[in-house]
C-alpha cells in the first residue's frame, strides 16, 4: 500500500486547545478523556496529535509514554486557560495566527486527500525507476576538478600540471572556486547522470588517470578535470528506490494539484 504523510503534528498546540473548546473533537462515543482540567475535557484525540506530532520530530521514545503526554495536555490546557482569561483570546494578531494555522493545516489535509484518492500506480513507479535507471549509465566515476572563472587560468593550470610543475591536488587547493578544493578537488564517485551534461560528456571520455587536455567549459564556470577512477554503478533495486521515487512522484502531483487550483482561480 502506498504511504501518504499523515497530518497528525497539531502546530500551536498551546493557543489551539484553548480555543477549541466548544468544538473539541469528539471520539468514539464512551471514550474516556485524558484528563478533566478545571471542568474542561482533554479528549483522547489531542493525545494522538501530540504523539504523532512527537514522534515525526525524532522525540525520545519516554516523551511518547502515556503519563508524558497527558502532562504536556494538561499544562497546555491551563496556559490555553488562563490565556483566555486574561483576554489574550482576543488579541487580533493571535486570532489572525491562528486563522492562518487553521488554513496551512486544510492546506495540508487537502492535498493528503488528494493523494489518497489519486495514487501514484505501480507501473508509473516502475517506469520512473527504469529511466532513472537507463539514465544513471553502468559506471561510475572518481573525478577530480578545479573550476576556475577564466579559459586562461584553466589553461595555465593544465600547463602547470604537465609540466610537473604543480600538483593537481595542491593546485585545486589553491585555485578552485568549488568547495571540493579543499579536498584536492575530489568529487568522489559519481554518475554522469548527475553532472552538467558538458562535465558529463567531458568525463566520460577520459582514461582512468588521464588529465583532460582541454578545459571544459559550464554554466559554473571552467573545469580542469582528471579522471581517477572508474567502476560498475551498483544502482539500487527497485524495492531500496521505490519510496523515494514514490514520494518524488507526489510531489510532482500535489505541485500539479495546486497549479491546476491556480489555474481556475480569480486572485487579483
Amino acid at each position: 500500500m502506498q504511504r501518504v504523510p499523515r497530518l497528525l503534528a497539531l502546530p500551536l498546540l498551546l493557543v489551539v486547545t484553548g480555543q477549541a473548546h466548544a468544538q473539541a473533537p469528539t471520539d468514539a462515543a464512551g471514550s474516556k478523556p485524558v484528563a478533566v482540567v478545571n471542568g474542561v475535557a482533554i479528549p483522547p484525540i489531542y493525545a494522538e496529535f501530540l504523539r504523532h506530532s512527537r514522534a515525526a520530530r525524532g522525540q525520545s521514545a519516554e516523551t511518547l509514554t502515556d503519563s508524558n503526554i497527558r502532562d504536556a495536555l494538561v499544562v497546555a490546557e491551563l496556559l490555553a486557560q488562563e490565556a483566555q482569561r486574561v483576554g489574550l483570546d482576543k488579541d487580533p494578531r493571535l486570532l489572525a495566527l491562528i486563522e492562518f494555522q487553521r488554513k496551512e493545516l486544510l492546506g495540508r489535509a487537502i492535498l493528503e486527500d488528494h493523494l489518497r484518492k489519486n495514487p501514484i500506480s505501480e507501473e508509473v513507479v516502475r517506469a520512473e525507476y527504469n529511466k532513472a535507471k537507463e539514465r544513471a549509465g553502468g559506471s561510475e566515476y572518481r573525478v577530480r576538478h578545479i573550476l576556475v572563472p577564466t579559459e586562461k587560468d584553466a589553461r595555465d593550470i593544465i600547463a602547470r600540471i604537465k609540466t610537473r610543475k604543480a600538483k593537481f591536488e595542491d593546485l585545486a587547493k589553491r585555485h578552485s572556486q568549488d568547495p571540493s578544493g579543499e579536498n584536492g578537488g575530489d568529487l568522489g564517485w559519481v554518475a554522469p547522470s548527475g553532472l552538467v551534461s558538458e562535465f558529463a560528456e567531458a568525463m566520460t571520455k577520459l582514461k582512468k588517470g588521464q588529465l583532460a587536455d582541454e578545459p571544459v567549459q559550464t554554466r559554473f564556470g571552467w573545469h580542469v578535470i582528471r579522471l581517477d577512477d572508474v567502476r560498475p554503478l551498483q544502482f539500487p533495486t527497485y524495492e531500496e528506490a521505490r519510496e523515494r521515487i514514490v514520494q518524488q512522484l507526489q510531489q510532482v502531483a500535489a505541485r500539479n494539484f495546486v497549479r491546476e487550483l491556480s489555474t481556475r482561480a480569480k486572485v487579483e
